[in-house]
């Protein structure tokens, strides 16, 4: 089991750690570390770059309740490496996906509709809503949006228990109800069902930006920054 450092402080971008596995993987090898900071692909999310040992970080997956780091280079088994996320990246992609939550939440707060997709790409995230929404609506969900980002709310990461979970209201795709990590947004912008690093504070995501918005399948997806 990897005791994994993201879900805790998000902003962790440098450990040491302990080479618990290293296993040929289709040319590379998959490393498995006693504990990382790095975030396996997952929830839309690419997995984070950076280095281990000054070696760098292919791929970053998650099997099971272990973390596999791939490599292009074995490393030893019992040796202490130090580790280093690319930090520009990682730092973007949690305003991004912050950001993205805040919207979706002003989304479902003000029409009802529930985000049903999203992909966080280099330079454009996409994200899918099972409603259709008019111009007029986008426009409002923007200005709200970036009036959350304005107060700077806290968010906040939590494992509430099955009996809390039944109490609350959260956006969720999955259906567990137990180690269910929980990013709640302020007191009422958002609260979603989450296994990604955010930022600590909406203010830190700047300025939302939708792009582009148009009709898909039965509802409708939204390009933004």
């Amino acid at each position: 089991m990897t005791d994994k450092l993201y879900e805790r402080d998000s902003y962790c971008n440098k450990f040491n750690a302990v080479v618990c596995e290293c296993t040929p993987m289709d040319g590379k090898y998959g490393v498995v570390l006693d504990r990382t900071a790095f975030f396996p692909e997952g929830g839309g999310q690419a997995a984070d770059k950076g280095t281990i040992h000054g070696i760098p970080v292919v791929d970053v997956q998650r099997k099971g309740t272990v973390v596999i780091h791939v490599l292009e280079t074995e490393l030893p088994v019992g040796e202490e490496v130090s580790c280093e996320l690319d930090w520009e990246l990682r730092y973007s992609r949690m305003q991004g996906h912050t950001g993205e939550h805040i919207l979706s939440g002003v989304v479902n707060a003000l029409y009802g509709d529930d985000n049903v997709g999203f992909h966080m790409g280099d330079s454009v995230m996409i994200v899918d809503f099972n409603g259709r929404l008019s111009a007029e609506d986008v426009k409002k969900i923007e200005l709200a949006a970036n009036k959350a980002v304005y107060i700077n709310a806290d968010i906040v990461v939590s494992y509430p228990s099955v009996e809390e979970l039944e109490t609350m209201r959260f956006r969720s795709k999955i259906e567990l109800t137990e180690d269910l990590r929980i990013v709640s947004i302020g007191e009422n912008i958002d609260c979603c069902a989450c296994c990604a690093p955010h930022v600590a504070k909406t203010g830190e995501v700047g300025i939302i930006k939708v792009l582009d918005f148009y009709s898909y399948k039965q509802g409708t997806r939204i390009e933004m920054v």
